[in-house]
């Protein structure tokens, strides 16, 4: 078998066991047709490089990959020290396909090897870029699409990986958001951006899901009222859902979106 069908089958295979976790319905479980696929990049680099990765992604790599019929592409950053960064590179996708054909078709596409030239021709002795880490993520039932923010518009974004310590636990926080969050959320103004369940990265089993605020005062005003909101507090005590069951950690980021990004 080669490679590339290889990968797509096995991101396939994950796409409908990721349906079968979630859906109580077999016929529907077997295709999550209209569900959005996200694939989640982050790159550790030195401070110093970030220009010329911003130059690669803002000219060579989103314009690629919207010709490939993929996208919108966001992009941002968050400081780890003050000589390092984590920039974080979140592209939409419609099916498995488009994920696996991407690195062929964007090796084959001379206007982007044009493009991203410096970035592609970076040396061992001077690399762009420390890591890349990867991961894919299927959109949950309760929100299949992305809701693009206002890019024109000042905001901050809220990265928060819910892991849990086995497949029933994350189904079950799934469950809960399709069910009875999403909706507090919408109320108290924890805007999402996306859901996605994590079919294909590292601390698995995990939700993924990434929020929007005009500022971090919003984003404390949010949580504040989500944290005091009385559906919550009967929702988190109901006994299956409370997060000592099915939440083993959670990871919180704060990200700056770059002024080319397009969420």
């Amino acid at each position: 078998m080669k490679r590339r069908d290889f990968l797509q089958n096995t991101i396939a295979a994950c796409v409908g066991a990721a349906a079968l976790e979630t859906k109580a319905n077999a016929a529907e479980a077997a295709a999550p047709a209209g569900r959005d696929l996200y694939e989640l990049r982050v790159y550790t680099l030195k401070t110093a490089k970030k220009s010329l990765l911003d130059d690669y992604l803002s000219k060579a790599f989103i314009p690629a990959v919207k010709r490939l019929g993929s996208g919108p592409v966001g992009v941002f950053s968050e400081t780890v020290d003050p000589d390092h960064l984590a920039v974080y590179v979140l592209t939409v996708h419609s099916s498995a396909e488009q994920i696996v054909a991407q690195p062929a078709k964007l090796a084959a596409d001379s206007e982007y090897q044009k493009a991203g030239a410096d970035y592609l021709s970076a040396t061992a002795a001077d690399p762009v870029y420390e890591r890349i880490q990867s991961s894919v993520h299927l959109a949950i039932e309760g929100m299949p699409k992305l809701a693009r923010p206002d890019s024109s518009k000042p905001r901050l974004l809220n990265l928060r990986i819910y892991e849990s310590h086995n497949e029933r636990a994350a189904a079950k926080k799934i469950e809960m958001f399709n069910l009875h969050e999403m909706p507090i959320f919408q109320r108290v103004g924890l805007t999402p951006v996306f859901f996605g369940q994590t079919i294909v990265g590292a601390n698995m089993p995990n939700l993924t899901y990434m929020l929007v605020f005009p500022d971090d005062a919003g984003r404390t005003a949010a949580w504040k009222r989500f944290g005091g909101d009385d559906e919550w507090k009967k929702l988190k005590a109901i006994p299956e859902y409370a997060d000592k069951s099915i939440v083993s950690k959670i990871t919180n980021k704060i990200l700056t979106p770059e002024a080319y990004s397009e969420i």
